[in-house]
């Protein structure tokens, strides 16, 4: 399954470390990550997912492919800008919101305009989006939702 974490390029060393732990599961769980491969929750879900051994996909605003982090194995540049979301989006079979701002909004409205499971963290309270209170959880949620 991929699935598509959602986040802004700025993040707490608390949302980092959520990030990170679900990159992590989602690898452990021979699951690839999609993000749209910035900084902040993006680099830190990658980061967790490569340390484990697993697949990411950057989904990136601008054409320069080498712009990604550096946890990203698989760049895509677009130069759609934010209208990039919703690649991002529809590359995953579900997504996990952890925190962000706008950008984040807007991909978690194209996902549920998808049909796609939504698990948030800390994120905006919408209605469609499964509130959880751990990466664990969030990772659980989306599994459920997508494999029945």
């Amino acid at each position: 399954m991929r699935v598509s974490v959602l986040g802004g390029s700025t993040a707490s060393a608390e949302h980092s470390e959520q990030a990170r732990a679900v990159g992590r599961l989602l690898a452990e769980r021979d699951h690839e990550v999609v993000c749209g491969g910035r900084t902040g929750v993006m680099e830190a879900v990658c980061r967790g997912a490569v340390e484990a051994g697993g697949h990411t996909i950057g989904i990136l605003p601008g054409e320069d492919r080498e712009a990604a982090n550096p946890y990203v194995e698989t760049a895509i540049a677009t130069g759609l800008g934010n209208a990039r979301n919703a690649l991002v989006v529809g590359n995953g079979d579900a997504a996990i919101a952890i925190d962000g701002s706008t950008g984040t909004l807007s991909e978690i409205a194209l996902a549920l305009d998808a049909g796609k499971a939504v698990a948030g963290i800390d994120t905006y309270d919408v209605t469609g989006v499964e509130p959880v209170g751990s990466p664990e959880a969030a990772v659980e949620y989306v599994e459920t939702m997508v494999r029945g």
